[in-house]
């Protein structure tokens, strides 16, 4: 274990290399901070850290970086969540408030976080196997022609053409539409096809084949949706940092069009908490030069989806993790009020 003073020295590293993109030295850490000790002491804690493995000399400085195992323990032991000020949160709500449907939700979320953080913002729409019923519409477009719409308690909203075996009136329409509602309306998406399997057999015979065709839509819809969606934005943020990435920033800007990586990258949304990934703990190799802050999001205290940023390691990591983390509770309380 470290002691608390060798800590310290290592907060300092990990701040004055973020702030300046500098290797530090010794002599700068004992005249920006103070660590109450000489600099002759502050060399001696910083061999034995180098030794440790939580710091490195670039072979071109005599200064000191942090590692990825440096990072880690700034993150774990001595990075706070920074609180974002009053006029940066009016502006998030503000910004938010406008949204008109979970389209433009997602959209402003990336656009604000890739602002707030200056880096790039990944954003999951909310997961159908997640969600619950709010309604379903049955719209008559022909006679023999219907448009189901399946409203989610995120605001999700999927639409289906459904073309029935022979036409359908208004009254059994209406009909279907109660029932149905009433059967599924706040349950789990999961639940739904166990829910509906007898429904046919409560309507006349000749209607049995159309409930038939609209339920058999319906629970397609559940089964197409379960692909994950999401939503990414600020990638020119990262030319910024092009010497952050030892080779080529070519592998990071690959991976990040991987959409099955970037799911990965934010992991499962139960895992609520937040989660910060640093270097070499991504496994996919083009982002082994990259940090991943990402927090789940949703209504109710219940993550539906993941949100978050990828950045270089040399990442201000108390400031990115509240940001996130702000973004997050307020996009939560949109769908609790949508």
């Amino acid at each position: 274990m470290l002691s608390e003073r060798r800590l310290e020295v290592l907060r300092a590293i990990v701040q004055d290399y973020v702030g300046t993109e500098e290797p530090v030295g010794s002599k700068a850490l004992t005249e920006r901070h103070r660590l109450g000790v000489s600099p002759a002491t502050v060399r001696n804690d910083m061999a034995v850290l180098e030794e440790e493995g939580f710091i490195a000399q670039p072979h071109t400085s005599a200064g000191r970086i942090p590692t990825d195992k440096g990072y880690r323990l700034f993150v774990d032991k001595l990075a706070g969540v920074k609180p974002l000020s009053t006029p940066e949160r009016r502006a998030i709500q503000n910004f938010l408030d406008g949204a008109v449907d979970l389209d433009d939700v997602v959209g402003r979320t990336v656009r604000l976080l890739a602002q707030l953080t200056r880096q790039v913002a990944v954003v999951q729409y909310p997961s159908l196997t997640r969600s619950t019923v709010r309604h379903v519409e049955l719209l008559s477009l022909a006679p023999a022609r219907l448009m189901l719409v399946l409203i989610t308690d995120t605001g999700r909203v999927e639409q289906r053409l459904v073309d029935c075996p022979a036409p359908f009136g208004e009254t059994s329409l209406a009909d279907l539409r109660a029932r149905l509602n009433s059967r599924v309306v706040g349950r789990r998406f999961a639940d739904v096809p166990t829910l509906v399997q007898d429904l046919p057999e409560s309507f006349e015979t000749e209607d049995r084949g159309t409930v038939s065709t609209v339920l058999a839509t319906l629970l397609e819809t559940l089964v197409e949706e379960t692909e994950e969606r999401l939503m990414i934005g600020g990638t020119a943020n990262l030319t910024r940092f092009g010497h952050d990435f030892p080779l080529l920033i070519r592998p990071v800007l690959e991976a990040l069009e991987e959409q099955v990586v970037l799911l990965k990258l934010l992991g499962e949304a139960k895992e609520s908490g937040m989660t910060v990934r640093i270097g070499h703990e991504n496994a996919h190799e083009g982002l082994n030069s990259t940090s991943v802050v990402s927090v789940g999001y949703g209504s109710g205290g219940e993550a539906v989806a993941k949100l978050g940023v990828v950045g270089p390691t040399r990442m201000d990591y108390p400031g990115t993790m509240g940001a996130v983390r702000a973004v997050a509770r307020y996009v939560g309380q949109i769908l609790a009020e949508s």
